[in-house]
């Protein structure tokens, strides 16, 4: 099914941030109207950091359908919305925005949802499962709060004890660690994610993967490169190992659906992000 030409009745759903021109939300948005038919247009709208709770209460005025907000205005994006999901209140943080027919504003994050979801792609359950989070940033933090939510028992590793500790609180019962003491916490831990930046390009993973084994599942929230180098040492340790695609694509999902009602058409979403 095609999209209706772009007209004056187009509904328009954009994302934001700085910078924003590299985003791949366009490209999944637009694929994912395409094939639903839905007469909506989806653009990248840079905005200067310090700009980002007016941009978004610009939506009321401006009549954008949908927003998703990335780096740096996630918590600004939080501040600007009428209302908030649990999720995107317990992690003071949004990056989706609805512009509901009552002219008000809901913000949501799609993060952790993105993430089980992709988990749910691969088969995996996580009740009962030891993760090890690393990292605690807002996707880690969206991760833990949403594993935390579905019953795993959660520890968030991160450079500052402070941060671990706080990300921690968004998990029952979890505990936190110095990235520099994971090594010690590896080989009980049946899931491990990374949500750092450490692993991609030349860098070293952020633990010793010679303590990986076949009953692993590593993860690494980097979706470009899809094979990060930490994904290659998991691998090399016959782990299984699951890239950051799915999260960014089930992420971009979830929004889709909050914008547009429309349960998102995966499959075409998932042949657009194909050619990452």
């Amino acid at each position: 099914m095609s999209r209706p030409p772009v007209s004056g009745a187009t509904r328009l759903a954009a994302v934001i941030g700085d910078p924003v021109r590299h985003s791949r939300s366009p490209l999944l948005h637009n694929a994912a109207y395409e094939e639903l038919g839905l007469d909506w247009v989806y653009v990248a709208l840079p905005v200067s950091a310090g700009h980002g709770f007016a941009a978004v209460r610009s939506m009321v005025d401006l009549g954008i359908s949908g927003l998703n907000v990335t780096m740096p205005h996630k918590a600004d994006a939080a501040d600007a919305c009428d209302e908030l999901t649990p999720e995107a209140m317990a992690l003071h943080s949004v990056n989706t925005v609805v512009l509901r027919d009552n002219g008000t504003l809901l913000g949501a994050s799609t993060d952790g949802e993105g993430f089980m979801r992709s988990l749910a792609d691969e088969g995996v359950s996580v009740p009962g499962k030891s993760v090890l989070v690393i990292g605690a940033g807002g996707a880690g933090r969206a991760v833990v709060h949403a594993l935390g939510a579905a019953g795993a028992e959660v520890t968030v590793a991160a450079r500052r004890i402070e941060a671990a500790r706080e990300s921690a609180l968004l998990a029952p019962d979890a505990l936190a660690m110095l990235l520099s003491e994971i090594d010690s916490v590896v080989g009980e831990s049946e899931i491990i994610v990374n949500a750092t930046p450490v692993g991609m390009a030349s860098e070293s993973a952020p633990f010793n993967t010679d303590l990986l084994t076949p009953a692993h599942l590593v993860c690494d929230l980097v979706y470009q490169p899809a094979m990060t180098p930490l994904l290659e040492a998991a691998e090399r340790r016959s782990a299984a190992i699951m890239g950051g695609i799915g999260m960014l694509l089930h992420q971009a999902a979830v929004a889709f659906e909050l914008h547009t009602g429309h349960a998102a058409p995966i499959e075409a979403m998932r042949r657009a992000i194909a050619i990452l």
